[in-house]
């Protein structure tokens, strides 16, 4: 069930000596991933995060400090914090001044990676605000026409809450596909879909094995999806002193003892500082109802982003989460490794 791999995500992060903070946030964010269905992003990331904690690259008790606070703006240094918890508490910040000004937006250093970006963005939809997220990551996307890793998967998020509804939610990667999801399908022996990865040379291909870059978000017109790619660099690198996806160590190491300084940029917007509230509602709801309402192709059935999420989360709160057979060998090495109890649930593909 989710609440037996709640459990063993934080007993793994406490055991290599992570904050309560660093545990709180890092679990909570696998756990969204997990729970709605976002597997590359879930539960299978606990091995990677326990080994950059205990080998240095993630500070496992950070200092993270806001800065250069200016009106509806803010800084935040996140001493190399995991990455969830600097999202989180950067979002947190900008939520608290987007109360006060209507809108907030917090540029974060010096963090790492931080899981599924809709986690963060749908913080902000909790508390009544539309909540949109950005981050770099390591070069590992060919550019439109290009053969050589350039940007990382660069992700977007946005959360926007409305009366009796579900927030809208928006979670994709500006590539056709994350790593994380070529990762679940090596793991799993699957082949990838067309189109959303290439080979050394930049041919594509759909063996997991054979990956090694991402396509960009859109096919015969990924020139889109690089161009978003872009977009997300200079807000979330460039904008924070960060450096590039290109000048980024990788993800999978084998240097996991120094931090990768990667960068993000959360925002927080109150509606009612635009609009009404009924006003915004009602339009939200207008909007979302057409949308659903709107003639399918044959065989196929029209979503709101967040729709298919939302119900894999019911489906998974009322039935669990299996975790493939590989991640579950992870886990049983961590508890053996840590003297932990391991987690009491289903095995099988996710």
């Amino acid at each position: 069930m989710l609440g037996e791999l709640d459990r063993f995500c934080r007993a793994a992060l406490a055991a290599v000596g992570a904050d309560a903070p660093t545990v709180d946030a890092a679990a909570r964010a696998m756990l969204h991933g997990t729970r709605h269905g976002v597997d590359s992003h879930g539960v299978r990331l606990l091995p990677h995060y326990v080994t950059v904690l205990n080998e240095g690259r993630v500070n496992r008790r950070p200092t993270l400090a806001v800065s250069r606070e200016n009106g509806a703006t803010a800084s935040l240094d996140a001493d190399h914090a995991h990455g969830a918890l600097a999202a989180y508490v950067g979002m947190e910040r900008a939520t608290e001044i987007a109360a006060a000004n209507g809108i907030g937006a917090v540029s974060i250093r010096n963090s790492s990676h931080f899981g599924p970006a809709g986690a963060f963005a749908l913080a902000a939809a909790e508390k009544g605000m539309i909540g949109v997220v950005l981050c770099n990551s390591d070069s590992f996307v060919r550019l439109h026409d290009g053969a050589a890793r350039f940007h990382g998967t660069n992700p977007i998020a946005c959360a926007v809450p409305f009366a009796g509804e579900r927030p809208w939610l928006l979670d994709m990667a500006t590539s056709a596909v994350p790593y994380n999801r070529v990762q679940l399908y090596r793991s799993l022996g699957r082949e990838l879909p067309e189109a959303v990865a290439s080979d050394g040379a930049g041919r594509d291909t759909t063996d997991a094995e054979a990956v090694e870059m991402l396509a960009p978000v859109g096919a015969a017109f990924g020139f889109k999806g690089a161009g978003l790619a872009g977009m997300v660099e200079i807000f979330s690198a460039i904008l924070s002193g960060m450096a590039p996806g290109f000048d980024i160590l990788p993800m999978g190491g084998p240097d996991l003892a120094t931090p990768r300084g990667l960068g993000a940029f959360v925002m927080a917007v109150r509606p009612d500082a635009f609009v009404g509230r009924e006003v915004f509602e009602a339009g939200m709801r207008r909007y979302v109802e057409g949308l659903r309402a709107s003639p399918p192709r044959p065989g196929s059935r029209v979503m709101a982003p967040g729709d298919r999420e939302w119900a894999e989360a019911a489906r998974r709160e009322a039935t669990g989460a299996p975790v493939d057979p590989e991640t579950m060998k992870e886990f049983q090495e961590l508890a053996k490794r840590y003297g932990l109890a391991s987690p009491a649930i289903e095995i099988g593909g996710t």
